[in-house]
């Protein structure tokens, strides 16, 4: 802020008001200046406040946005930072209202997201262990995965395992893509039977002490036929192509292109419709983006997904993924779950 001659700064999103001032309610807004921090917030988090942050904190009755430019009115803050993209055209209307006209607003967005993105011991700790509660669950919940099981009795059983061993949810709504379900990238459990002889996809993760995992592997129930086995290879390849060359210095599109060639080599390309991976930590996309035309270089500290996968339409879909800590000379895998292809049945 002093870089950038930025007075104030008024934070909106929820995850960085949670990084920076350890508050974890869900109505918020925090405004940072030389001389501190205030967190604007209501009468439901009238005790919680004080447990979670030291920010000072102001219980506000109505709007926190006019609150918060009121604040900013009084401090005389000229320029002031502001997360635009997360400001929505009413609340700007409300801080132009109440800061007046003579305040300037400097975007600030992707700067706390930045910070976020390589993280500390104490948050590596915390998703190690989110890894390998969605890991283990995973891996209890095969037995289950039979003809005729239905996709969302699935997601049920992988969710309460991930309570049970200490999850405080879901990262996301957990996918279970079974037979042609399974070429949709993002198909949430449904109410469909899984069938004898077909693919099916999961995708999941944990939520610990508002961190998340991300794990994706594909089962095959009963034999898998050579098609299958040759695509699966492929992908398997594809991810291991991106480990090869995923450590710090490493620009974000070089891991992208590497999962990429692989399949396109396989004849696969055009089945590859997503990006190769993405950030992980307080949201479960965060900064960088592994994904063509990115060109920021990978830091260590920071944790990545690798999720390379072919979707074939009406036939089914394939996707590895794991979560990876970038290292200075390469990276330590979080999940640990095989990633060979298990056939059921």
């Amino acid at each position: 802020m002093e870089r950038a001659g930025v007075d104030a700064l008024l934070v909106s999103h929820l995850p960085n008001i949670f990084y920076i001032s350890g508050f974890t309610g869900s109505a918020a807004i925090l405004v940072i200046e030389g001389a501190g921090a205030t967190l604007f917030t209501d009468s439901r988090y009238a005790i919680q406040d004080s447990e979670e942050t030291e920010a000072c904190v102001e219980i506000v009755r109505g709007s926190l946005v006019a609150a918060a430019g009121r604040h900013l009115a009084g401090s005389g803050a000229r320029r002031i930072g502001i997360e635009a993209a997360r400001v929505t055209m009413s609340q700007k209307s409300t801080l132009d209202k109440t800061v007046g006209r003579r305040a300037r607003w400097i975007p600030w967005d992707g700067k706390i997201e930045a910070a976020r993105a390589v993280k500390d011991a104490g948050e590596l700790a915390i998703m190690r262990e989110a890894a390998r509660i969605a890991c283990s669950s995973w891996e209890e919940i095969l037995p289950l995965v039979k003809p005729g099981v239905l996709e969302i009795e699935l997601a049920a059983e992988l969710e309460f395992r991930m309570r049970r061993k200490g999850a405080s949810g879901p990262a996301f709504d957990t996918i279970v893509g079974s037979g042609p379900r399974g070429a949709l990238p993002h198909a949430l459990a449904s109410p469909r039977a899984v069938g004898k002889n077909e693919l099916v996809v999961f995708d999941l993760g944990a939520i610990l002490r508002r961190y998340s995992s991300d794990l994706t592997r594909t089962v095959f129930v009963g034999r898998a036929p050579a098609e299958v086995r040759r695509w699966y290879k492929a992908v398997l390849r594809a991810q291991s192509a991106a480990r090869g060359v995923l450590r710090a210095g490493v620009s974000a599109h070089q891991v992208d292109a590497m999962a990429r060639s692989v399949l396109q080599r396989a004849g696969l390309g055009k089945r590859f419709v997503h990006s190769t991976g993405h950030g992980l930590g307080l949201e479960i996309h965060e900064m960088p983006r592994l994904a063509r035309g990115e060109k920021e270089l990978l830091q260590a500290g920071m944790v990545v997904t690798l999720e390379p996968g072919v979707y074939i339409e009406g036939k089914g879909g394939i996707r590895i993924e794991d979560d990876a800590l970038i290292t200075a000379d390469g990276a330590e895998y979080l999940t640990h779950a095989t990633r060979e292809l298990i056939e059921l049945g």
